[in-house]
């Protein structure tokens, strides 16, 4: 037998992972540090104490059986939907909404909190539920109101990013679990022919301005689409290798609007071009694919599923923050995850991780969730 050098606890952690993405947040850092005027305080320093905590943290779950995971799905849910209604009642109002709760020393976000725990009650939803009945309309009430109490709550906040990110990992899993295609083809021209009515009877006047603004930013440069409009040309302007460190003219003149947050790689590839995009590209591609890697391997129906779904909300937050940067789609506030600054996507994003670890140690040690 080969002999272990390393110590258990160490060698078992799943490194290959854990070590891109250890060096992406040390990117993000000096990123953050730039957007800053090349200052480590308030942005970088603070972004690497979170990642060291959250990395503590999700290192704990890891070590969590799967079990436990199961076990306290649905009593997790209802605590979140209680602090929604907290936060309804006496939310802390920030840039327009109202999203934040203050416990004591702590300032908490809870719709950041249901981003993964919706993936986590309809995993166990679906583990339980009998394979047959997948396909019965009857099963369909439970999820629809699952996925439907929190989107509701966090639209009336109003925050669309998050209540889409809800809605996005929730569809995932009842789409993995077995559901019927054509009643995802149904809810989709469904979805298609209630836009116009959600466009004038749903959104915010601010929202609908991101909507029109997406179609045409150039009808409002100065206006509704500046945020896009500046953010493509830091990125344009950053061209193959990047205009240097600390040397990004959008940022540095305050021309880019949130350079630290919603649109930090639009900061990153100003000054560091189309190989610090490749780069971060390359770190969310190694951890995606280890992450369906960890559903693949998964030992039963509740671990598959809630490892895809985990998997599926960090490619949510990758996928729209990029496609919203580069104008591909509407501006609706999602931060990028390791990189853009802020404690509760690094949290979400960590728990996902932590979640992943956990799966794929169970799925290694040949374990289960026990009893079906």
């Amino acid at each position: 037998m080969k002999q272990q050098i390393l110590p258990p606890i160490i060698a078992d952690q799943p490194w290959r992972v854990l070590i891109p993405l250890t060096m992406l947040v040390c990117f993000s850092a000096a990123v953050l540090y730039s957007a800053a005027g090349g200052s480590m305080s308030p942005y970088a320093s603070s972004q690497l104490i979170r990642f060291a905590l959250f990395l503590a943290a999700a290192l704990a779950i890891s070590y969590l059986p799967v079990q436990l995971a199961r076990t306290v799905a649905y009593p997790l849910y209802a605590i979140i939907v209680l602090l929604l209604l907290g936060v309804e009642i006496v939310g802390q109002v920030g840039g327009g909404s109202q999203r934040w709760l203050n416990i004591g020393p702590l300032v908490l976000q809870p719709s950041e909190l249901m981003k993964p725990t919706i993936v986590l009650v309809l995993a166990t939803y679906y583990h339980q539920l009998p394979a047959g009945m997948t396909s019965q309309f009857r099963p369909l009430v439970p999820p629809a109101l699952l996925i439907g109490i929190p989107t509701g709550l966090v639209l009336l906040q109003p925050d669309l990013g998050t209540s889409l990110a809800i809605m996005f990992g929730g569809v995932v899993i009842m789409f993995l679990a077995g559901l019927p295609g054509k009643w995802f083809a149904g809810a989709a021209g469904a979805g298609i022919l209630a836009v116009p009515l959600a466009y004038f009877f749903v959104l915010q006047d601010y929202q609908r301005n991101r909507v029109t603004t997406f179609l045409d930013p150039e009808s409002d440069p100065l206006g509704a689409g500046y945020h896009i409009t500046q953010s493509k040309i830091a990125i344009g302007s950053g061209g193959i290798t990047g205009k240097g460190f600390g040397n990004g003219s959008q940022s540095h003149l305050d021309y880019l609007p949130e350079p630290h947050t919603d649109f930090v790689f639009a900061t990153m590839a100003e000054e560091w071009g189309l190989i610090g995009g490749l780069f971060v590209l390359l770190v969310f591609g190694i951890l995606l694919r280890w992450g369906l890697n960890v559903a693949r391997r998964a030992p039963d129906r509740f671990s598959q599923l809630l490892a895809a779904g985990m998997t599926a909300t960090i490619f949510f937050y990758v996928a729209i923050n990029l496609m919203m940067v580069m104008g591909l789609a509407p501006v609706v506030g999602i931060p990028l995850p390791f990189m853009s600054h802020g404690g509760s996507s690094m949290m979400t994003n960590m728990i996902c991780v932590g979640t992943l670890m956990m799966i794929d140690r169970s799925s290694k040690r040949g374990g289960s969730t026990g009893l079906a």
